[in-house]
């Protein structure tokens, strides 16, 4: 954090995300679905509806600003999605 901004650095392959992979974000612009900072760069960079990049940079922002406590997200431990090839 920066004074009342997130700082966000994405490494990624995909080209639609590296047009917002830096990113400073109004920590109170990451609260409604509406008038969001992290969706408005996710639809300007024309993001699939399914994407989870911004989902999951939400996700750190309240970790970051403390919205979200980090000892409850250690203990609820990491989400996966598989595909079975059946």
């Amino acid at each position: 954090m920066k004074g009342d901004k997130i700082i966000v650095d994405i490494e990624t392959p995909c080209e639609k995300i590296k047009k917002f992979s830096h990113m400073e974000i109004p920590m109170m612009e990451t609260l409604d679905i509406k008038n969001n900072y992290v969706i408005d760069r996710a639809q300007e960079a024309q993001c699939s509806s399914n994407c989870l990049v911004p989902c999951a940079v939400l996700n750190l922002c309240k970790l970051e600003s403390g919205f979200m406590a980090k000892s409850l997200a250690k203990k609820a431990g990491s989400v996966s999605i598989e595909f079975n090839n059946t």
